[in-house]
């Protein structure tokens, strides 16, 4: 079964990255890659990605003649999807195994950060009862 865990971090100072210190800041990156290449040691890692950072995002919806209509950024929010992992794993219990460790990701001055992650299961289809035959 695959899983997406979406790590979610505040918008506050908290996860201003840039602003830490070098040496937590490649602590964190270097923990962020040893747990993606742990993963993939152990065959559970489908994907894995970081993401920019929300001053670069844009909300966008289809004007009326179909063409891209862009909002700015997106709505605001306490908090925003800092990457994500999709893992195959045997279980819901392994997915949430994961996340946990993940959510330990270390901060400023080392200290573990206790990010929340959302985990949801990938669906590989529509419900059954949707699929035209």
């Amino acid at each position: 079964m695959k899983y997406m865990l979406m790590m979610n971090a505040p918008l506050d100072a908290e996860y201003k990255i840039m602003s830490w210190p070098k040496k937590d800041i490649e602590a964190h990156i270097g923990f962020m890659i040893d747990f993606a290449k742990k993963l993939g040691a152990q065959g559970e890692l489908a994907s894995a990605e970081g993401l920019a950072s929300p001053s670069q995002a844009k909300l966008v919806k289809a004007g009326k003649d179909g063409k891209p209509v862009t909002d700015g950024v997106f709505p605001e929010s306490k908090e925003f999807l800092a990457g994500y992992w999709i893992v195959d794993v045997d279980s819901e219990a392994r997915a949430l195994e994961i996340a946990a460790e993940a959510s330990m990701a270390p901060g400023p001055g080392g200290a573990p950060m206790y990010m929340a992650l959302e985990v949801r299961q990938v669906m590989s289809g529509p419900p059954e009862e949707f699929v035209k035959k």
